[in-house]
């Protein structure tokens, strides 16, 4: 695997490069860590990367602008430049640009939102993992975002969710709940779960990601990932 990381014209922002040697092209996936814009989540980024990676997928992370560089509409920029960068290096990255999608955590999944409901969006399918929705948290964050339900069109890709019932930060009612009323508002294919156990920025809730995550290991939440896969699957989507 060859790992590299490219400068984005967004200031303060790059795009990491997970590529694997390939006879023909993967899956690719754009991951948008969270991190409440003061830093870039370790648990929901490299590991988030790599794991897909040996699903046979080229993985990429958005490292867009954090902590006294933050802003919401930076970020939004970042990510439709590594869009185009990953568009214009296709062949050179052996990505088969029909399964391409986004993955987006917490804040992250806000920003992934986001750009999945751009009209176009390069984006086949989105996951958001216990993502921020509307603007609630803005000023704990110490950004100016918005209601990303409300960018929710009938050209919106496929979307998986998950979370946690133990979610203080983004609760059900007010994120993934407005989220997936405003899919269904427009016919778009989803897949919604909510978890008993777990919590906010679980990451993948297993040994990889808990050694930098407080320990914070759940196997029950941690089944989002292999369902998102089959979900994927049955979609026809890789």
């Amino acid at each position: 695997m060859e790992v590299k990381n490219v400068k984005l014209d967004q200031p303060y922002s790059s795009l990491d490069i997970y590529h694997s040697d390939t006879n023909h092209p993967l899956p690719g996936l754009v991951i948008l860590p969270g991190g409440s814009y003061n830093q870039i989540m370790e648990r929901d980024s490299e590991r988030v990367a790599l794991t897909f990676a040996t699903h046979a997928w080229q993985t990429f992370v958005v490292r867009y602008p954090v902590v006294e560089h933050k802003n919401y509409e930076a970020a939004k920029v970042a990510v439709h430049q590594a869009f185009d960068y990953i568009i214009h290096h296709v062949d050179e990255l052996d990505i088969d640009v029909d399964r391409l999608g986004i993955i987006g955590f917490s804040a992250g999944g806000q920003i992934a939102a986001a750009y999945s409901n751009e009209k176009p969006t390069y984006a086949k399918f989105a996951a958001l993992g216990y993502p921020v929705i509307q603007p609630l948290i803005d000023k704990r964050m110490g950004v100016t975002t918005e209601n990303v339900a409300k960018l929710v069109n009938t050209q919106t890709p496929p979307t998986f969710m998950w979370g946690s019932a133990k979610d203080e930060l983004t609760p059900f009612v007010d994120h993934l709940q407005v989220y997936a009323d405003a899919l269904i508002k427009h016919d778009v294919p989803y897949e919604l779960h909510e978890f008993g156990t777990g919590g906010h920025g679980i990451a993948l809730a297993n040994r990889y990601t808990g050694i930098v995550n407080n320990d914070r290991i759940d196997t029950h939440i941690g089944k989002w990932f292999p369902l998102f896969l089959e979900w994927l699957t049955e979609l026809n989507l890789i």
